[in-house]
């Protein structure tokens, strides 16, 4: 039997106000175990929460930013269940009237755009933190993020691989930070996902059982976590076995989920209206005023479409480059750099001429070299050896055809290896290690007779018809310049002399 995985994810993005979500006290990160956690935060006898502005205009920026309904009128709830790092017995979130609902996020899959919907995002507030590592025997407790604002994002269950899960994850971070209302730090958890994973036969309709998988804090533990959960899920029903709606954990160093503890339903949370705080009513003035706030800072959404009409970027490359506003400015800085230096390529009103392609080239370049060697370092683009100045004269060199493609990774390998402020850098390494591409064309024409000489089986097979015969040559004139050989200018020569 064919089975086909269904996939909805709930993601908690902690909102970057600096105090929590119904008291004063801080949200920063680091702070000595419970030196952050107010009366109000641990519900000592007395105290009445207040509701944090800041959190809800954020919480509207984001249903704005996904075309979501926003309520004027939505319901703060307590959601009851006991648990060592809940200080109140319960956790202040919204139930049945969230303030945001319905929207849809668009991800690029490959080469395929995909549409996710959005059930609902909510505010609620964070609870704390168990320590097991630094402990024998028992747990610690840190109450510094109990109180802390989350806005968590609930999809509908419409993705169908782990693949479009972390797309549709990478695209919702880089959308909270695009808009400023989440820092998407992963590593100290502003940014996590649960992922709800069943498996269904192929053709049906109907959901199977569903597992959550809690508190995944990179992409990467995610697209793993999705994987083996399905798998397993496919091989219990396969032995003729019960998937069982339960919670579990994913183990990175075994690659693996285990049980946490079985799954609860709305009902045992015995969620009722906070007696506390009053519904939350949101005037249109307000939502006008966000909606002119956000309009001013963008979208990954507009930027793509500017990068396509203004760039010349294909929908695909606009998408990698709009994956975060660091990587955006990198581009934009690069392409801006490149025009100056070239600046007889570019069209008198300072708009991109799309035909001249630096933009394409640009983002080619930051998602393919440069995208390489952050992932083998584990760095961002922010942390980038190379400046996107640099990037650019690099690519100005290729375009002056100072230097080949190949030529161009040596020295963008050179530079990582060496940092060195300045764009005469470049120009320096090239001289330096004798890296310019052989362009004369009378030495080249040499090269290539020489090379035609010595090959004359490989000729008499380019002539019978072979076209495999034709790249051997020219790969054989490449390795007589040592690569410095403009491969267009050696493709043009061959042709020539061989009648082609």
């Amino acid at each position: 039997m064919k089975w086909e995985i269904v996939v909805g994810l709930e993601t908690h993005a902690q909102l970057s106000t600096a105090s929590k979500i119904f008291s004063g006290a801080s949200t920063a990160f680091g702070a000595a175990p419970n030196t952050q956690a107010s009366a109000v935060d641990i519900a000592l006898p007395g105290v009445l929460p207040v509701l944090n502005r800041g959190a809800v205009e954020r919480a509207i920026r984001f249903g704005l930013a996904v075309g979501a309904t926003i309520n004027r009128h939505s319901v703060f709830a307590r959601k009851n269940y006991f648990y060592p790092d809940l200080p109140k017995g319960y956790q202040i979130s919204q139930y049945e009237l969230p303030i945001v609902e319905k929207g849809a996020l668009s991800v690029m899959v490959g080469d395929s755009e995909k549409t996710i919907r959005i059930t609902r995002a909510h505010l609620e507030e964070d609870a704390g933190k168990s320590l097991h590592e630094d402990f024998h025997g028992m747990s610690g407790i840190d109450l510094n993020r109990a109180g802390t604002p989350l806005l968590e994002i609930v999809s509908e269950p419409d993705m169908r691989s782990a693949a479009e899960a972390v797309a549709y994850a990478k695209a919702l971070h880089s959308l909270v930070r695009w808009i400023g209302i989440c820092d998407g730090n992963m590593q100290e958890g502003s940014f996590r996902c649960d992922a709800n994973v069943s498996v269904r036969p192929q053709g049906s309709d109907k959901l199977g059982t569903r597992c959550e998988i809690k508190n995944l804090n990179s992409f990467r533990f995610l697209e793993h976590a999705i994987e083996f959960e399905a798998r397993r899920q496919i091989e219990l029903l396969e032995d003729g076995g019960t998937v069982i709606q339960e919670t579990r954990l994913y183990d990175p160093d075994k690659n693996e989920t285990r049980a946490m503890r079985s799954k609860e339903d709305a009902m045992d949370y015995r969620y009722f209206p906070d007696p506390d705080l009053p519904p939350l009513e949101v005037p249109e003035e307000w939502i006008s005023e966000i909606t002119s706030n956000l309009i001013a800072i963008g979208t990954p959404k507009i930027k793509q479409n500017e990068y396509i009409q203004d760039y010349g970027l294909t929908k695909h490359e606009a998408a990698l480059v709009i994956q975060s506003p660091e990587t955006a400015n990198y581009f934009e800085i690069a392409t801006k750099q490149l025009a100056k230096l070239n600046p007889a390529k570019w069209s008198d009103s300072g708009s991109y001429d799309a035909n001249v392609m630096y933009g394409g080239a640009i983002a080619r370049g930051i998602t393919g070299l440069l995208a390489a060697q952050l992932n083998r370092e584990d760095l961002d683009i922010s942390q980038s050896k190379v400046t996107p100045e640099q990037f650019a004269m690099i690519h100005a060199r290729m375009v002056d055809n100072t230097l080949s493609a190949k030529l161009a990774r040596e020295v963008f390998q050179a530079l990582w290896e060496n940092p060195a402020s300045g764009i005469d850098v470049i120009d320096t390494i090239i001289t330096n290690r004798g890296l310019k591409q052989l362009s004369n064309n009378s030495e080249l024409e040499k090269i290539v007779d020489q090379v035609l000489a010595a090959n004359p089986k490989s000729v008499e097979e380019f002539r019978a018809g072979k076209g495999k015969a034709f790249n051997a040559l020219v790969g054989e004139v490449m390795k007589a310049t040592q690569g410095k050989a403009n491969p267009t200018q050696v493709n043009e020569l061959l042709r020539k002399k061989l009648g082609a």
